[in-house]
């Protein structure tokens, strides 16, 4: 029996293209993304077993970030992130609203004090025993 091979699959489920597309680390957390209301499909909250096909639109909210996408490629499998960029069309409102907030962001971090992080010295650590010191 000569069965077709498939090159791209017609349905994939969401948690895993949004995997394979680089969007999140795991598809754990893909799945506990779209579970919280993080990932709309076309306009509406989603389950992570909904199937997407070329041309489904995507909103993903991720920390400050926003992605408005549109499904190019339907991938089960992650590939280089240079590749996985094929997988999808973003919308230049969208690049735009990424590059201002990233912008800002940046900006933010530049002009706030950094505040070096490690264990406390001796005077430190004495000023901390006296602040908790229980007084009777």
């Amino acid at each position: 029996m000569n069965q077709p091979l498939e090159k791209e699959p017609q349905k994939v489920r969401l948690d895993k293209w949004l995997w394979a597309a680089r969007f999140f680390k795991t598809r754990q957390i893909a799945t506990e993304a779209i579970n919280g209301g993080k990932v709309h499909l076309n306009g509406q909250r989603t389950k992570p077993g909904k199937e997407i096909k070329v041309g489904s639109r995507l909103r993903i909210h991720k920390g400050a970030l926003e992605w408005d996408i549109v499904v190019r490629i339907l991938a089960t499998k992650r590939r280089p992130a240079v590749e996985a960029r094929e997988f999808y069309e973003e919308t230049p409102e969208s690049m735009e609203r990424r590059e201002k907030l990233s912008e800002a962001l940046r900006l933010e971090r530049a002009l706030s004090p950094r505040r070096v992080q490690g264990r406390p010295n001796k005077k430190e650590r004495r000023m901390i025993h006296r602040f908790t010191a229980k007084t009777e």
